[in-house]
């Protein structure tokens, strides 16, 4: 490996860049960001700071093409969740082929290995820009990769998320949202008053159970099953009152070709059916969020120049692969711009212990050169 694609990924490790809107009084992307400007502009390439939402600053880098060729869009996002529990969260430990540290996994190592691909390819004479989008708020709202489509257009895209060196064609989306039954409060002692809304909520958690049943018959070749689940769930305010309200928040995993409004339509229907078993019931649906699928036509383009460049670096074609988990693949591809996803192996996204493999990050940006070759010659 390099020694200054080793010293980046540390450098970006080294910074605290939790993720504000997770942990109250988070980091945040400000000072990543102006080190990944001045870092690009060291090695020279272009840099400009978008931060619409004062304190959430993405970065795009961009290396200019001789012009004509074909743009090749590189994402990572900046930001990472909470470091409690960590000892020295921010100081970058290597063991062997490992470096550890908050974000070393999830994801500065293929921020790192898109950046030096970026400067290698600027300077290999394409006909086309590398850009590489180096995003703020993946982890909560993807306020930075959003900003970022509003700027850059491109013929094709990589989010270099950890993948274990797999192309990763396809990903779940999911829906967040709230089923809510109304009851009557009263006094303990008078239940002729009352009317509890977490008794009534049985009925719907039983329902849920048997939707998320239903979902496992249908499975996708990569990605597996959808589902959901009931996450959280409060009701009532004391020993001594019957609940006038009872909320469960609801999680589904959804399948690539299955939308927010579908899931929508589901939850209406299992209200529907606890209203023919219990008229009286009285709950509401309310969707919180919507993060659609994504997935890539495992014949494009692009994930046969990932593929074959991978090949290049590593002396195996990777196969392609699914995610369980989401990324901003799928806001990327919802624009339009063919899509994959390639990065290093390691372990502990969002866990005490994380790692990377910094042979893998390695064997990724030399993969990301030789795709931007295929891609903006």
């Amino acid at each position: 490996m390099s020694g200054g694609l080793q010293a980046l990924v540390a450098d970006l490790v080294a910074i605290d860049s939790v993720n504000p809107s997770l942990v109250p009084g988070g980091a945040g992307e400000g000072e990543i960001a102006s080190f990944v400007e001045a870092w690009a502009r060291e090695a020279g390439l272009e840099a400009e700071r978008l931060e619409a939402t004062a304190g959430r600053p993405s970065v795009i880098v961009r290396g200019r093409g001789s012009g004509g060729g074909r743009t090749l869009l590189l994402c990572g996002h900046l930001d990472t969740v909470s470091v409690d529990g960590m000892t020295d969260p921010h100081r970058p430990r290597m063991e062997g082929d490992r470096l550890h540290g908050r974000g070393s996994y999830d994801m500065k190592a293929g921020l790192a290995a898109a950046l030096v691909a970026a400067r290698d390819a600027a300077h290999a004479g394409l006909a086309g820009d590398v850009v590489v989008a180096c995003v703020a708020d993946e982890e909560h709202s993807s306020l930075g990769v959003q900003e970022a489509l509003r700027h850059v257009s491109a013929d094709a895209a990589v989010v270099t998320e950890p993948t274990e060196l797999e192309v990763i064609v396809a990903h779940k989306g999911f829906v967040w949202s709230e089923i809510e039954v109304t009851g009557r409060a009263a006094h303990g002692s008078r239940p002729h008053l009352g009317r509890d809304a977490i008794v009534k909520m049985g009925r719907v958690l039983t329902e849920i159970g048997r939707l998320d049943e239903s979902l496992a018959a249908a499975e996708h070749p990569l990605v597996g099953r959808g589902s959901v689940h009931a996450s959280v769930i409060e009701g009532g305010v004391e020993m001594s009152s019957y609940p006038a309200r009872c909320v469960v928040g609801l999680e589904h995993r959804t399948l690539p070709g299955t939308t927010g409004a579908d899931v929508e339509r589901q939850v209406a229907a299992l209200l529907d059916r606890c209203r023919a078993e219990e008229p009286e019931l009285d709950a509401e649906h309310r969707t919180l969020l919507v993060r659609e699928p994504f997935e890539v036509d495992p014949g494009a383009d692009v994930v046969g120049a990932v593929r074959s460049a991978a090949a290049e670096a590593t002396g195996t074609e990777p196969g392609v692969a699914g995610a369980s988990y989401w990324a901003d693949a799928a806001f990327i591809a919802a624009a339009g711009i063919p899509t994959v996803m390639f990065g290093p192996g390691g372990e502990g996204a969002h866990a005490v212990e994380e790692w990377v493999s910094l042979a893998d990050t390695d064997a990724v940006a030399r993969a990301l050169t030789g795709v931007a070759a295929r891609i903006c010659a």
